[in-house]
């Protein structure tokens, strides 16, 4: 893994960071107080939670995406830990789910989420649609750093010296760390 990738990582993770947070403003100013009541409707259950869990990950296809927007929804005080921690499970149950939705593939629309986002943004003057425009440009950086993360790593799946690092790990802990 040489200093390229690297470089890709961190602009990967600075793209996700950004999309994310891009994301989650855009939300909160469209729905406002609404979107915290809708969140606390559709996760009053756990089984409500799980299930709202399962159908946003198969419909985004990203377990990871999803739980970082109940983060995200947590951190700002939209949804409650009690709440996120259904969505969580139902995010990973929905990861089986998207092996029957593969034909679609989010990650190659990701840039025309961002394009369709700013164009929105920069051209509609109705601040709801340029709300709107935030969201989906947050989604589509959001997954666009998901995609450079992921390119930066790619290499380690050849490199014995980090495979061997991974499998060796004789202390459980030191392998939930890593």
């Amino acid at each position: 893994m040489g200093i390229n990738n690297v470089i890709s990582l961190l602009g990967g993770v600075a793209l996700f960071l950004f999309g994310m947070t891009l994301m989650g403003d855009g939300l909160k100013k469209v729905a406002g107080n609404k979107l915290e009541i809708i969140l606390y409707r559709l996760t009053s259950t756990p089984l409500k939670g799980v299930l709202l869990g399962t159908g946003v990950t198969a419909v985004i296809q990203s377990s990871s995406a999803t739980s970082v927007m109940v983060v995200g929804f947590v951190n700002s005080g939209l949804m409650e830990l009690h709440q996120a921690i259904g969505v969580i499970m139902g995010a990973n149950i929905g990861t089986t789910v998207t092996g029957l939705l593969i034909a679609l593939d989010v990650g190659e629309l990701a840039p025309l989420f961002a394009f369709v986002g700013v164009a929105m943004v920069v051209f509609v003057k109705r601040p709801q649609l340029q709300h709107i425009g935030q969201i989906l440009a947050g989604l589509g950086v959001l997954f666009i750093g998901m995609d450079m993360m992921s390119g930066a790593m790619s290499p380690l799946r050849e490199s014995e010296a980090f495979i061997q690092m991974m499998s060796n790990f004789s202390n459980p802990l030191l392998g939930i760390l890593a």
